[in-house]
């Protein structure tokens, strides 16, 4: 109880920070226009450049576009962005590359708050479904970034801000859409609006519903979310944010054979039985909850306080059924049903769970002035996560909900990170954030390996400093960061003897702008991102014969990034496109191949190869057309057709550059049109269709590859992952 007490005195200490201009100290003002969190509007201003290339994704066309895909299918028009979605239409299990770093070094913040997994490092999408119906805004940063992008960014920061509490009058809305591969998405939303100017409440309901392109890849997706918004007077705010997901989907993660993509394209292997038939629950099933209570308070013009407490519960298992399983895998002896009779193995049904807790809080203090910007930031979390099996059938020989395992881990962080933004004059700012993260990380053995402990410590300081120029027209930036990062929780797996290193990235960005008057913008980034003891697979196995990442000396990415913005000046055509062309190499890199005839394993030695699913080419962009936006009276003033190409070139599926282990190159592209007709002031009926890869190609997102020797022959198996051809989605809606 007196740790309780403490933690909550903690919270209501100070009140969080943030770009609040003296406009917003009037009556009402906070809570009229600010969407986040004060601290988190001001904090987002540090050092950033100006963003009017689409490194964000706005509220607006969110809701143009979003028809169910998830957020890694959304961000596909931005540069260097790669998704691809395991049941291949763009719900379940979604992925997303930024320059070739995974979900493992992208780091999620959900309104400033951490999203990622602690232990395995990534982000999983399908835990918090249609999320972007109430999305405001999604900011994407490349590289290390800033500090307030995430202070685990190795490779990219995906920053979500989803509180939905901007209207000014009670709303309601709903929307459903329907489409191939049985897709329904149904959505429900309402708003108190602002009430007495201090208090304003939404609530969000939906489901998410398909039987996915890739055999047995269902989805059955749920969420709620409530927020609410009040302000304590005029210079202060609470707000409230609890949102629920539940998925249960089929498993696709397998992928797909090589030689069955011709044949088979949605050929699905997982749930075989030893009958040939399918079991009907190879299900995943997880459920989230996220409680996020934010404080502000701004003391004066000049400084702001606040706080952030937070919690996260998730729970869940997937179920699978396994032909002959070993029971002394199970940590049982062979099943004898008489003394003469004895069975090494059995078919059975288990159930892998994960059971974790989540909290911590953040406390940080702004200065604005006219020359200097300071932000001052503490975070502190802890993960608890319980990892346990149980056996829910088995043929013979185990009793049902026998546990084999039961296992517990602890990992708990503190960090701080101040920044300071200096203008010694209009035309030049210098930034500086300096952070220090400290990591305990506690683990009681793995499923593999239940009897390993190890009990870790990590100290990492990451500086990062950036110079700014600009005028009216022209802006040029250089940005020197770097970013440490720990292993996770499969890397450490691989046992006392080969127990990884922390991985270091050097990153530089030098950056120019150029605006016209005319509408027209231009972006040009060059980047250079230089690893020490980068983790990457080389088919290397650990101490229970599992494959694990190692580090390898030194591996870097090079490359720039071209961006175009237009703006017709009669608003009606809006043009965003963009390129990225990069090198992505590893210096003396080993490959380990599995040699079943000697029972070793033998190495391939690499000058310098290719870094696994990182394309030396990505483009895209979005082409908006509005026909009536200047015609005033028009019931269709807001109608739009967004067209939305993509190439994406080769990636090789491990790090030997072999072009008989990769992901051909593919263009897709992808196309929405919107029909919103008001019919009074605030009374909207919006009809949208879809047709997504219009073209109707056959490619593949994402893939795996592995290699063995038997019998004096190396053969190599290919697996990947097709996504769906032609299809379309149709909704309606209505706002009141």
């Amino acid at each position: 109880m007196m740790k309780c007490k403490l933690f909550f005195a903690i919270f209501l200490l100070p009140a969080c920070a943030s770009y609040a201009q003296q406009t917003l100290l009037e009556k009402g003002d906070t809570v009229r226009n600010i969407e986040l969190p004060l601290a988190t509007i001001r904090e987002s201003k540090g050092g950033r450049l100006d963003d009017f290339l689409g490194k964000k994704i706005t509220k607006k066309t969110l809701a143009r576009l979003n028809q169910g895909q998830d957020i890694p299918q959304m961000l596909t028009s931005l540069s260097s962005v790669v998704s691809y979605s395991d049941a291949g239409v763009g719900t379940g299990y979604t992925g997303v590359r930024i320059r070739g770093a995974d979900l493992t070094r992208i780091n999620v913040t959900m309104n400033g708050i951490p999203v990622n997994d602690a232990e395995s490092q990534a982000t999983y999408f399908v835990n918090t479904p249609d999320m972007l119906s109430s999305a405001q805004q999604i900011e994407v940063s490349k590289g290390v970034g800033i500090s307030k992008s995430g202070v685990g960014n190795f490779g990219a920061g995906i920053a979500i801000n989803n509180l939905d509490i901007h209207y000014l009058e009670p709303m309601f809305m709903y929307q459903t859409d329907f489409g191939s591969f049985g897709t329904f998405k149904n959505t429900l939303k309402a708003s108190t609006g602002l009430l007495q100017e201090k208090f304003v409440a939404t609530v969000r309901l939906s489901t998410i519903q398909s039987k996915g392109f890739i055999e047995r890849s269902q989805s059955n997706l749920k969420a709620a979310q409530f927020t609410a918004k009040y302000a304590i007077d005029r210079n202060t705010q609470l707000i409230f944010n609890y949102m629920k997901g539940y998925e249960k989907t089929g498993q696709a993660w397998n992928g797909v054979p090589q030689d069955s993509l011709q044949t088979n394209r949605t050929y699905n292997e997982l749930g075989l039985k030893s009958d040939g038939s399918y079991y009907d629950n190879q299900t995943d099933n997880y459920g989230q909850d996220y409680y996020q209570l934010f404080l502000d308070r701004q003391l004066n013009k000049h400084w702001a306080i606040g706080s952030i407490l937070f919690y996260t519960k998730g729970k869940g298992f997937y179920e699978e059924y396994k032909t002959f399983q070993d029971y002394k895998d199970y940590g049982l002896s062979p099943y004898q049903p008489t003394p003469d009779t004895s069975f090494l193995t059995t078919d059975l049904i288990r159930q892998l769970w994960l059971n974790n807790d989540f909290y911590g809080f953040k406390m940080y203090a702004t200065y604005l002035s006219k020359k200097l910007d300071a932000g001052f930031y503490f975070n502190a979390n802890q993960y608890n996560g319980k990892h346990f099996g149980e056996i829910v059938w088995a043929q013979q020989g185990i009793s049902e909900g026998y546990r084999w395992y039961d296992l517990f881990a602890k990992k708990s962080e503190m960090n701080g990170y101040s920044m300071l933004d200096y203008r010694p004059a209009n035309y030049l700012s210098i930034f500086a954030d300096m952070q220090i993260r400290d990591v305990r990380y506690l683990l009681n053995g793995f499923r593999r390996n239940p009897t390993l402990r190890h009990d870790l410590h990590f100290t990492f300081f990451n500086p990062k400093i950036k110079g700014t120029f600009k005028n009216q027209h022209h802006l040029a930036s250089l940005l020197i960061g770097i970013a440490q990062k720990e292993p996770n929780r499969d890397d450490i797996e691989a046992g006392q003897q080969f127990l990884p290193k922390p991985e270091k990235l050097l990153n530089t960005e030098l950056t120019y702008q150029y605006r016209t008057r005319n509408g027209m913008n231009f972006q040009a980034n060059v980047f250079g991102m230089f690893y020490k003891d980068q983790l990457v697979l080389t088919g290397k196995i650990n101490d229970v014969g599992a494959y694990t990442r190692s580090n390898i000396d030194k591996s870097y990415r090079v490359g720039v990034e071209l961006e175009f913005r237009y703006v017709s000046e009669s608003k009606w055509v809006e043009l965003m496109a963009n390129v990225a062309i990069s090198q992505n190499k590893i210096l003396n890199f080993i490959e380990f191949v599995d040699d079943y005839d000697m029972g070793i394993q033998i190495e391939k030695r690499y000058q310098q190869t290719d870094i696994s699913f990182s394309p030396n080419v990505v483009a895209g962009g979005r082409l908006s057309f509005f026909p009536f936006v200047r015609r005033s009276k028009s019931l269709l003033q807001n109608c739009s057709l967004d067209l939305l190409p993509k190439f994406v070139g080769r990636q090789y599926l491990d790090n030997t550059s072999n072009t008989d282990r990769s992901i051909q190159s593919y263009f897709v592209g992808d196309m929405v049109v919107n029909t919103p007709v008001r019919f009074q002031r605030n009374s909207i009926l919006n009809i949208r269709m879809g047709v997504y890869n219009v073209f109707n190609r056959r490619y593949e997102g994402n893939g795996y590859t592995f290699s063995y020797i038997y019998n004096q022959q190396q053969t190599t198996q290919n697996y990947y992952y097709p996504q769906a051809g032609v299809r379309w989605m149709l909704g309606f809606g209505i706002t009141l």
